[in-house]
């Protein structure tokens, strides 16, 4: 499966490397944390080429770092998956002040755009923080600029051709948002009133498809273990389509920033009798929650980070809980490996034995009874040493055959 994902990717993204010389996209104005003094600019200036070790010296005693984050449409203010990256970004920043970062807004979301909207800024910053599968080809780019750092979230990097590689100066992070997925489809399954849950989603990216196959994992696993009879909901007109042109089915928008089309989505399931919905949709997911908002007796679970906030409606609140994928403080924890001398560039892949997925169970932040949050925690033990391994994309297992199910 593997190799048929590199021979997709190549004929999906090669174009994006071929686009080098092509037109540049347009970038949002720099955001500074802090100006940096008069002395630094000095070193700066004065400062010759030095080894990659010489380099990371200068980093420790101080020099200021020039960071961009390069996002999906939805940009860094979507209050889920670029924010939380920003956020780190911005954590990090905190405690030093000296560092300075730039948001550069992607419009389209294609592969190529995206590859372009990188290659258009590489000169120019110290570290790249690249905010999904459509930045994955910028193996080449990273292979080019030896000295510039960058970090890849939700894919690993990609040659000319296609194929997965490891690059030294390039930390790739994926994660599996299949957990989150599950304890989503936990929840949702026992804490149904109706009986149907569906989960939404974006894009059928590798990680957005972990989401739909970990949420159908755990709406199976609280069916088969723990006394639920929920049913998950797909419309067959919103399936999706993954990177190796497989119908995976679930509810797709096709865009991380569609809040309309997010709303007739959201819509036509409740329509259906959803009273639940798992939302991993980026910027379209407000469509979704706006859906819920305007229906009756309708939840919805937040997706990659704490919504709780975003799902007020007058007195009350639609937020049931929400899936979580830590990226920030992975960002955050890179950057000070840069800055501390310690960064080594590779492919990795985070989950719940790293404390990098989870779900929302803090005091007044979900509204899950006690016997579900109770359940979910047991679960994740079990998930976290491994008894559990819900379904994903790639890892040749399915929703309703998986460890732990049986």
């Amino acid at each position: 499966m593997k190799k048929m994902l590199c021979a997709v990717m190549a004929m999906a993204l090669a174009g994006s490397l071929l686009a080098g010389c092509g037109g540049g996209s347009q970038s949002t104005p720099a955001t500074t944390a802090a100006a940096q003094t008069e002395a630094q600019n000095g070193q700066a200036e004065a400062k010759e080429e030095t080894s990659d070790l010489e380099a990371a010296d200068s980093q420790a005693a101080g020099e200021a770092l020039k960071i961009a984050i390069v996002s999906s449409p939805s940009g860094v203010d979507d209050g889920s998956f670029n924010e939380d990256n920003y956020n780190g970004i911005l954590s990090f920043i905190e405690s030093h002040p000296e560092a300075v970062v730039t948001p550069v807004r992607e419009e389209s979301g294609d592969t190529a755009a995206a590859v372009q909207a990188v290659q258009d800024i590489v000169a120019d910053y110290d570290v790249i923080v690249c905010c999904g599968f459509q930045f994955a080809a910028i193996g080449a780019i990273a292979n080019d600029n030896p000295d510039v750092k960058f970090l890849l979230v939700d894919s690993y990097p990609t040659d000319a051709e296609g194929t997965e590689v490891s690059c030294d100066n390039v930390y790739a992070m994926q994660f599996k948002e299949q957990e989150s997925g599950f304890f989503a489809g936990m929840a949702a399954a026992l804490e149904t009133q109706s009986g149907k849950v569906a989960v939404v989603n974006g894009i059928a990216y590798p990680s957005n498809v972990n989401y739909q196959y970990g949420f159908e994992s755990g709406v199976n696993y609280a069916n088969a273990k723990l006394g639920a009879t929920a049913e998950v909901v797909e419309i067959a007109s919103y399936a999706g389509t993954d990177v190796t042109n497989t119908n995976v089915g679930g509810n797709y928008v096709g865009s991380f920033a569609d809040e309309a089309t997010g709303k007739v989505v959201g819509k036509a399931l409740i329509d259906e009798g959803c009273d639940i919905i798992f939302v991993a949709a980026g910027g379209s997911g407000n469509g979704v929650f706006t859906a819920a908002k305007e229906a009756a007796g309708v939840k919805v679970i937040g997706c990659d980070v704490d919504q709780y906030d975003d799902g007020a409606n007058g007195s009350d609140n639609i937020m049931l809980t929400s899936g979580l994928k830590v990226m920030g403080m992975n960002v955050e924890k890179q950057l000070n490996a840069i800055v501390d001398g310690s960064f080594a560039g590779g492919n990795v892949l985070l989950g719940a034995d790293t404390d990098s997925t989870g779900f929302v169970k803090a005091e007044g932040r979900h509204q899950m009874s006690a016997e579900t949050v109770e359940k979910l925690d047991e679960a994740y033990g079990l998930v976290k040493d491994k008894t559990i391994v819900p379904a994903a994309n790639f890892n040749e297992i399915q929703p309703d055959d998986f460890p732990g199910l049986k």
